[in-house]
């Protein structure tokens, strides 16, 4: 159905055996309440957080506009001591900016050197350590990220998928998250990872006819709530106040499935990549024939895809 607007099931006390048993094999998005996560919900005030994270210099995003676009990057990356990055990001108007008086800023935790380490809270942030319990719903080998994100309020992160399963622990505030499935990837104009469509509530649709087809799910996020994003699905985030929050991010597939020199979790599996790879080639091949025969043949490859390579579960 065109359009259509589900809500994502809210489940409170689940445990271990029940998210792992009965939930987890579905492979579809789940908020879960009154999972114990230690004192962070009550602790991580903006205050404390400057005081205790200190002058550590992070990396991050500022935007003079809400909806941050990573394809055309209508931002910039900036470096602001953490307890400065926590004191902007909590307020609505500056006295010292980068761009503007209202801009936005955006922290998505780094590992020491991003380029070979990945992000770890509990590495480059060690004195929050102790505020925060991990939900201990997958095996401690299957680990492979927990990344500390900050957001000023009203700021919208583009539409993306990761390759792998992750759970988004909301700390404090307030968050909007709207999700697709993998099986409406056909309709959200992607390059790459990243969907072409920004304004999600009110899309071109003379540009993106296409996008009306998805079907959305969407929940809000309080302090406390942890939702499920399994991988492969898409997922727009709102920050409709100023929140914290950290991602856990685990391997879902065998570590020899990823890509090696993936630090931020969002290189397709290296299958995948393969695959991609080869389909180029064949497209260069076809390349090779009139129009008319190249759509045909084209054609007939995509039939032989979905033939053979499209899961034959309904959702």
């Amino acid at each position: 159905m065109a359009g259509q607007h589900l809500p994502v099931p809210r489940l409170e006390g689940v445990s271990r055996e029940q998210f792992m048993q009965h939930l987890y094999p579905q492979r579809k998005p789940l908020v879960l309440e009154g999972i114990d996560l230690g004192p962070c919900t009550s602790k991580w005030t903006a205050d404390y957080l400057s005081q205790v994270g200190g002058k550590k210099e992070v990396k991050i995003h500022v935007a003079a506009v809400a909806q941050m676009d990573f394809i055309s990057k209508n931002f910039v990356y900036r470096t602001l001591p953490f307890d400065q990055l926590v004191q902007r990001a909590a307020e609505e108007k500056h006295k010292e900016f980068f761009i503007s008086e209202d801009e936005k800023y955006y922290l998505r935790s780094l590992g020491e050197d991003p380029r070979k380490d990945v992000a770890d809270i509990r590495k480059q942030f060690p004195l929050l350590e102790g505020d925060i319990k991990f939900p201990e719903f997958f095996k401690e080998e299957q680990f492979f990220s927990s990344v500390f994100r900050i957001s000023s309020p009203g700021l919208q992160l583009w539409t993306h998928y990761d390759v792998m399963d992750n759970f988004l622990i909301q700390v404090t505030g307030k968050k909007r998250v709207v999700l697709f499935s993998p099986r409406d990837a056909q309709y959200l104009y992607l390059k790459g990872t990243k969907s072409e469509v920004l304004n999600i509530d009110n899309p071109d649709l003379a540009k993106y006819p296409l996008f009306s087809k998805a079907r959305r799910y969407e929940c809000s996020l309080e302090a406390g709530d942890v939702l499920f994003i399994p991988a492969l699905w898409f997922h727009n985030v709102i920050s409709e106040e100023f929140g914290v929050g950290v991602n856990i991010f685990w391997k879902h597939l065998p570590s020899e499935c990823y890509d090696k020199t993936d630090t931020y979790g969002n290189k397709d599996p290296k299958a995948a990549s393969r695959a991609a790879q080869i389909l180029d080639r064949a497209l260069k091949t076809l390349a090779e024939l009139p129009e008319e025969y190249r759509d045909f043949y084209a054609r007939r490859m995509v039939i032989h895809i979905q033939d053979k390579a499209y899961s034959k579960n309904s959702e």
